[in-house]
């Protein structure tokens, strides 16, 4: 297979998150490869300091179906962080328990990180509606690279975390990362047998 047939080939699908291949055409659009990124966002040490001060988070984008990127992100944030979360998605009315706002001008208050799960085309006008109402991070999950994005929220007065998972980011800063993504709870220096 030449190289540009197996590139081709391999832009045209995305492993998933139990490790099969799924087609998807929206992320091969959006996310250029590694050599043509040219912004640059904040390094572990700002993340870290993003998910320290940070006290509520919304989630743009958040899903009820327990397959989606997001559901699994909203449900480790609920369980295993101090975070007051907020789910924004205007076609539900209740994600894990909790009530979910068309808008992020509909919350109770102002969120300190907008974790956005929507593909980059509707990204833009997120970041002028984070902007629009004092919200100081835009946390654009992983697998979402567009550097068009990042410079126009950035011009907003937006701090941009992009192509990021939070889980996986708290987790990290927070001695809660195993290999597959989970804490076993198992503090051992044994080799697993």
């Amino acid at each position: 297979m030449t190289e540009e047939k197996l590139s081709l080939s391999q832009s045209s699908q995305q492993i998933s998150l139990n490790g099969s291949a799924a087609h998807t055409e929206e992320a091969c659009a959006v996310a250029p490869a590694v050599g043509e990124r040219n912004w640059k966002g904040p390094d572990a040490e700002a993340r870290n300091a993003i998910l320290e001060k940070a006290h509520s988070i919304a989630i743009v984008g958040a899903s009820a179906n327990p397959a989606r990127a997001s559901y699994f992100v909203a449900t480790y944030l609920l369980q295993s962080t101090h975070y007051k979360v907020y789910f924004i998605n205007p076609n539900a009315r209740e994600i894990l328990g909790h009530p979910v706002y068309r808008s992020l001008d509909s919350l109770p208050e102002v969120p300190d990180v907008v974790d956005v799960f929507r593909r980059s085309s509707a990204i833009d006008a997120i970041a002028d509606e984070a902007a629009r109402i004092g919200s100081p991070v835009l946390w654009i999950q992983l697998g979402i690279w567009d550097d068009h994005v990042a410079e126009h929220a950035e011009s907003l007065g937006l701090e941009v975390v992009m192509d990021r998972c939070i889980k996986i980011e708290h987790a990290r800063f927070h001695q809660g990362l195993h290999l597959f993504g989970f804490n076993t709870g198992v503090i051992s220096s044994r080799k697993a047998r």
